[in-house]
C-alpha cells in the first residue's frame, strides 16, 4: 500500500496523518509521530473519518429540481441553471437579495472563492459561515483588544505552561488531542484550572475545578483581576510598554468584591483567590476557551483577555490566549473573509479599495446579513436566494426554522457530499470531493496553514468545490482561470497579508506554516507578540448585575451545550459505520434523547434515571427523559443541542443561552 502524509480535516486541531491507499481507495490511517499538534496520537474520529469517502450514499452527479423532483443532470446544465437564476434574482431584487453561506469545514480555497463570488461578481457582503449562527463575538473582541483574531501560541506550547485554564470547553469530547496535551502538561507539573457548569473528564484531573453558576464567567474573571491588583501582581512594565486604557480598566476592576463574586458564581472565595494568585505568579499561564456563543458571551472573552494583559501573559512560550475552534477550518474560513462585516485578512469593509486591484471589480461597502438572520427569518423576507457550501443548517439544532426559511426562498444551491436534509430542499445540488480526494489547504486552531493532500482519485466526474464556484463565476461572465488550487492560494497570498508567503511549496514542508507567514517571516510565526511586544487595549467590563433570582415557579436554570450524544447527528459521523456506532452508544440507554439533572436534585424530587419528565418555561412545556448524573451542577438542567428542536415550544422566541424552567414528574 502507498502512504500519503496529510492533515486530518475533522476538528480544529489539524493533526498530521498518513493515509494508506490502494489505487482506488483509502484503506487505513495512522498518525504522524513528528507532527507538532498530535505527536503520534489521534482520536477515534481521526482514525475513521476517511471512511466517509467510501460511503455508498455519496452523490454521483449534479441534481436539478424538475417538476418538483431532484433529477440527475450534466454539470453544464447545472452551471447554466445557477448562473441564469442568479442573474434573474439579482436583476429583480438586487445583489443583497442573495446570500452565500458555508461550513467551517470548507477549505481555504473554496471559502476564499465563495466570498469573492459574492463580493466581486454578485456585489453583496451577505457572506457568513455556519458557526456564525452562534456568533462571531470572539473574532471581534480579539481584533479590538489584541489586533488579531486567533490563538496567540501553538498547541505544543502548552507542554511548557506552568498553569493552564480550560474554560467552558469539554476538551476530552470536543478536541481530544488538545486534552491529551493539557493532561501531559499536568503530569509534568503544570497547574490545571477547569471552569464550567459541567464536571467533565479533564475537570477530574484539575487542581481547581470552579463549577460556576451559568453565565457568570465575566464576574469570575473580574474578581480575579481585582485580586491580582489587590495583591500587587500586575505586570506594570508589560502594561506600560504595550497596553492602552489601563486606568479606565483599573477603575472598573476596583468595583468587584470577592465575597459577592463568589456568591454570584457559586464557588468558594478562597478558590477564586488561589487561582487568581497562581495565574499571575506563574511564569507562563494560558487560557483556553470555546469560541461558540453557546458557552461564551463577548464580555466574558473581554474579561479573560484583560486578565492576560494584566498579568503580562502574552508573547511568551506556554502563555497566551487560545480561542479553540471545534470545526477543522473555522480559523481559515474567517481568515478568508467569510464574515459579513470583514474582508479577507479581517480588513474592514471600508478597505475594499485595497482588494479591488486583486479582484478587478469594485466591492460593496454595506455590511451583509449574518447566517442567523438568513436562516431564522430570511433577513425579514429580503433574501431570495441562498448558496450553501458543505453546510447543512436544517440538521443544526440551533436553527429550528432553517427549513422554513429555505422553503420560502426562490433559489437554494447546495454543494455537499450527500443528499442532506438541507439538500433535499435545494433547487440544485452539486456533489463535492471528500477527504483525501483533493489537494487543498486548511488553517487549524493554532493558525497553522496546512495541506490536505490528494491520496486517491475522486469519483468519476466529481470536481472540487472551489472549481465549481469558479465555473459558476465564469458562467456569470467573469474571467476566472485557476489552473489548480495552488493558483488560488497564490491569489490568497495577495489578498490576505498574513498569508503572503504561504504558497504550496512552503506549505508542503515542515507541517505547514503558522501565520503571519510573510516575506519577513517566511517560516511562519509560532508565537504572536514574541517578547511581549504588541499594541494591546484593555476594555473595561461593567460589573454584571446579579443574575435574576430563580423563582418558586421556575427554580432551575436550563443550560444548552454539547455532549457526545450530540455528535451522532454530524453528517461525517453518520456516514462512517464505526464512528456512527461509537457516537450512538448513549442512544442505547436513551433512544429518545435526554436532558441531564443533578443526582441530588433528582433524589429530592424522586426522579429516576430514564424517567419521563416535563420541562416548562415561560412559553410552554416539553416532555423528555432524565439522565441523572453528578456531572451537572445542582439547580441546573443540561440540554444537549440535539434536543433543542424538541424544546422550541418551551423556549418560544427566546434565543438566550439560559432559561428559567421547572421540572415536573407528572407526565400525561
Amino acid at each position: 500500500m502507498a502512504q500519503s502524509l496529510t492533515t486530518c480535516t475533522f476538528c480544529g486541531v489539524g493533526c498530521g496523518l498518513y493515509l494508506e491507499t490502494t489505487p482506488e481507495r483509502i484503506a487505513g490511517v495512522y498518525p504522524s509521530v513528528s507532527h507538532p499538534a498530535n505527536k503520534g496520537k489521534i482520536c477515534i474520529r481521526g482514525w475513521h473519518v476517511h471512511e466517509v469517502a467510501s460511503s455508498p450514499d455519496r452523490l454521483k452527479a449534479p441534481l436539478l429540481r424538475k417538476n418538483g423532483q431532484l433529477e440527475e443532470v450534466t454539470w453544464q446544465e447545472a452551471y447554466e441553471f445557477i448562473a441564469s437564476r442568479l442573474k434573474e434574482i439579482k436583476g429583480a431584487s438586487g445583489p443583497d437579495s442573495i446570500a452565500f453561506l458555508n461550513s467551517p469545514r470548507c477549505c481555504n480555497e473554496e471559502s476564499y472563492l465563495l466570498q469573492k463570488l459574492a463580493r466581486s461578481v454578485i456585489g453583496t457582503n451577505n457572506v457568513d459561515h455556519g458557526a456564525g449562527v452562534y456568533s462571531n463575538n470572539s473574532v471581534n473582541v480579539l481584533l479590538d483588544m489584541l489586533g488579531v483574531a486567533a490563538a496567540t501560541n501553538s498547541i505544543d506550547d502548552l507542554e511548557q505552561s506552568d498553569l493552564i485554564i480550560v474554560d467552558g470547553v469539554d476538551l476530552a469530547r470536543q478536541l481530544p488531542t488538545v486534552a491529551g496535551t493539557v493532561l501531559r502538561a499536568r503530569l509534568s507539573g503544570a497547574k490545571l484550572v477547569v471552569i464550567g457548569e459541567r464536571r467533565q473528564r479533564v475537570a477530574e484531573n484539575a487542581d481547581w475545578f470552579l463549577q460556576i453558576n451559568p453565565g457568570t464567567e465575566a464576574v469570575l474573571y473580574g474578581a480575579m483581576a481585582k485580586l491580582i491588583v489587590d495583591h500587587g501582581l500586575m505586570d506594570l512594565a508589560f502594561i506600560k510598554a504595550n497596553c492602552s486604557d489601563y486606568d479606565a480598566f483599573l477603575a472598573q476592576a476596583k468595583q468587584y468584591d470577592l465575597i459577592a463574586a463568589a456568591q454570584t458564581c457559586g464557588v468558594p472565595a478562597e478558590q477564586i483567590e488561589a487561582v487568581a494568585v497562581a495565574y499571575a505568579k506563574s511564569k507562563s499561564s494560558a487560557i483556553l476557551y470555546s469560541t461558540g456563543a453557546e458557552t461564551r458571551d463577548s464580555d466574558s472573552i473581554r474579561a479573560a483577555v484583560n486578565l492576560a494583559l494584566l498579568a503580562g501573559q502574552i508573547g511568551k512560550v506556554g502563555s497566551g490566549i487560545f480561542p479553540l475552534a471545534e470545526h477543522n477550518n473555522l480559523q481559515g474560513t474567517c481568515d478568508m473573509g467569510m464574515l459579513p462585516d470583514r474582508l479577507p485578512g479581517y480588513r474592514p469593509l471600508s478597505a475594499g479599495s485595497e482588494l479591488e486591484s486583486v479582484y478587478g471589480a469594485k466591492l460593496p461597502a454595506t455590511p451583509g446579513v449574518t447566517a442567523a438572520a438568513v436562516l431564522k427569518d430570511r433577513a425579514k423576507g429580503k433574501i431570495k436566494a441562498v448558496w450553501l457550501d458543505r453546510y447543512d443548517p436544517v440538521n443544526t439544532a440551533a436553527l429550528g426554522s432553517a427549513a422554513k426559511a429555505l422553503e420560502e426562498c426562490e433559489l437554494v444551491i447546495v454543494q455537499h457530499l450527500f443528499l442532506t436534509e438541507t439538500a433535499k430542499l435545494a433547487d440544485v445540488v452539486l456533489p463535492t470531493t471528500a477527504f483525501g480526494e483533493e489537494t487543498v489547504s486548511f488553517t487549524s486552531t493554532e493558525r497553522r496553514i496546512q495541506l490536505a493532500r490528494q491520496a486517491v482519485p475522486a469519483p468519476q466526474g466529481i470536481t472540487p468545490a472551489w472549481q465549481q464556484i469558479a465555473q459558476v463565476a465564469k458562467a456569470l461572465g467573469s474571467d476566472w482561470n485557476y489552473a489548480d488550487a495552488a493558483a488560488v492560494m497564490a491569489e490568497i497570498g495577495r489578498a490576505v497579508p498574513s498569508y503572503s508567503a504561504a504558497d504550496y511549496d512552503s506549505l508542503g514542508v515542515e507541517f505547514g506554516r503558522q501565520w503571519p507567514c510573510t516575506k519577513d517571516a517566511p517560516h511562519g510565526t509560532p508565537i504572536l507578540f514574541s517578547g511581549g511586544s504588541g499594541s494591546f487595549k484593555f476594555v473595561p467590563v461593567a460589573k454584571p448585575s446579579a443574575p435574576a433570582a430563580l423563582s418558586t415557579d421556575f427554580p432551575f436554570t436550563l443550560v444548552l451545550g454539547n455532549s457526545s450524544y450530540y455528535w451522532n447527528q454530524n453528517v461525517l459521523i453518520a456516514h462512517s459505520e464505526i464512528l456512527k456506532r461509537e457516537y450512538r452508544v448513549m442512544l442505547l440507554d436513551y433512544p429518545q434523547g435526554f436532558v441531564e439533572i443533578n443526582a441530588d436534585d433528582a433524589k429530592e424530587m424522586k426522579i429516576r434515571d430514564k424517567q419521563k419528565i416535563k420541562l416548562c418555561g415561560g412559553s410552554g412545556c416539553a416532555v423528555t427523559v432524565a439522565r441523572v448524573t453528578p456531572e451537572v451542577k445542582r439547580g441546573t438542567v443540561f440540554v444537549p443541542y440535539q434536543e433543542l428542536s424538541q424544546m422550541q415550544a418551551m423556549r418560544g422566541a427566546d434565543d438566550a443561552r439560559f432559561l428559567a424552567v421547572r421540572v415536573e414528574t407528572e407526565v400525561a
